[in-house]
């Protein structure tokens, strides 16, 4: 179903046309497709301040029109991670994920050692690195 040239009397409305065909043509891009991120920052440490950052992060992901993967935010839900065996499963499972992704985007002005991990993995696959600092602008990183 189409939207309709005329209004419900019968009269030609390209007003009202142009509006709603606008509206429609919001609402699909909306919906369009959203490259996936693997969202890099800091979990260990201050973890109350560092889950706030990384929701954050994700959300200028989604607001920069991609799809964000952060594992620190939705494993630690369910496993340990001051348990190396259960920190280790978990971070292959974030390797698991990485290889799902078009690009890492490392958040911070510091980088973990979970984060070390996870870039070096990034560059031996050849995957896309962006690095932004803690105020969501893009940096250029020397590597």
């Amino acid at each position: 179903m189409g939207i309709n040239k005329f209004n419900a009397e019968g009269y030609y409305d390209p007003t009202a046309y142009e509006a709603m065909t606008n509206i429609a043509k919001e609402e699909k891009a909306f919906f369009a497709f959203r490259p996936v991120v693997y969202i890099c920052s800091p979990y260990a440490g201050d973890i109350e301040t560092n889950v706030k950052a990384a929701q954050r992060y994700s959300r200028f992901a989604v607001d920069s029109g991609y799809l964000p993967i952060a594992p620190h935010l939705l494993f630690p839900q369910f496993m340990d991670d001051s348990n190396p065996k259960e920190r280790e499963l978990a971070m292959f499972f974030g390797n698991v994920l990485m290889s799902k992704c078009a690009e890492l985007w490392v958040f911070g002005d510091l980088i973990s050692s979970g984060m070390a991990a996870e870039i070096d993995r990034a560059k031996r696959k050849n995957y896309a690195i962006r690095y932004f600092n803690s105020d969501l602008k893009e940096v250029t990183k020397n590597a």
